[in-house]
């Protein structure tokens, strides 16, 4: 009877795996965090009594999002000691993913930044109500609190989460066309030529968590990111090149320094210009850029 129980366990966590990876790396922002809590996920799901679980799926979700939020507290702190700006972990993700808008407007760079602004249980409500569609009361059940207080929580969210969220979400086509002509503009290194795809008060952020050389400040305005990226590439004795990606469920560039992969490019475009850059280096945050990782909503 033991055997067929853990037959079951293992069949549930597998068959609900990409999406509870899904929930955990919305609410954390790190690949390496988001299986790490799917560890404690399984540990504390085989030791379930599922003959007392009516939904499977509810209650691995619930567990997800308990080791999520306990850890998302932890990671927070961190985070505030980070050198540098903070981004995070670019995923190498599926086509389907970019035709689901929804899911993968919650991923881009630009959304995972405005959610790192929400309190860790705003994060976990907002990401479960708005991302994954659950009901109020499994969400009170998963983050203790009544559905009452969860509403008034997702509320809360949303407001704050629509006042900082970018003004117009540019589709994937316009995106690419942007980094398209971002891509050329760079290896012409022609700076006129960048400044025309650059919205002029447009923001770069570079994570290189104090391992890899980068911005330790934003970089605010277009001439001003022109003379920061072509002065760096000036000392550079080596051939950089970049290479069409797909990352968070939108088009994206990695650079490669003489071959090497040295950093994941995300945009957001506005307009049909670029008014966002975020630029990952940090290596231990490049580790999920060589494969595809499967990500599901249900």
């Amino acid at each position: 009877m033991t055997d067929d129980l853990t037959g079951v366990a293992t069949e549930a966590f597998v068959a609900h795996r990409n999406l509870l990876f899904t929930v955990a790396y919305e609410m954390l922002g790190s690949a390496a965090d988001a299986e790490d809590v799917l560890q404690e996920t399984w540990l504390r799901w085989a030791r379930a009594d599922l003959e007392r679980v009516s939904d499977q799926r509810a209650y691995l979700v619930r567990i997800t999002t308990r080791q999520a939020l306990n850890r998302l507290r932890t990671v927070k702190r961190r985070r505030e000691a980070y050198v540098g700006p903070w981004l995070p972990e670019p995923l190498v993700t599926a086509p389907d993913v970019a035709e689901d808008v929804e899911l993968a407007e919650s991923m881009s760079m630009a959304m995972m930044l405005v959610l790192e602004s929400l309190s860790p249980t705003e994060r976990a409500v907002f990401v479960l109500r708005e991302v994954f569609d659950v009901d109020y009361d499994e969400i009170a059940e998963a983050v203790g609190k009544k559905p009452g207080a969860v509403r008034q929580i997702a509320h809360r969210a949303r407001q704050h989460v629509g006042a900082r969220r970018p003004r117009t979400t540019a589709s994937s086509s316009e995106t690419r066309a942007a980094l398209e002509s971002f891509q050329r503009a760079i290896e012409s290194g022609n700076p006129q030529d960048l400044l025309d795809v650059l919205a002029p008060d447009v923001v770069l952020l570079s994570d290189g968590g104090g391992r890899k050389k980068a911005a330790l400040h934003p970089v605010v305005g277009s001439e001003r990111i022109v003379r920061f990226y072509l002065g760096g590439t000036a000392k550079l004795q080596a051939t950089v090149s970049w290479e069409p990606t797909v990352v968070n469920g939108g088009p994206a560039l990695a650079a490669r320094v003489d071959g090497v992969l040295d950093g994941v490019l995300a945009v957001r475009v506005e307009n049909s210009r670029i008014s966002g850059l975020y630029f990952v280096r940090n290596p231990e945050k490049l580790t999920h850029i060589t494969s595809v990782t499967p990500l599901a909503l249900r």
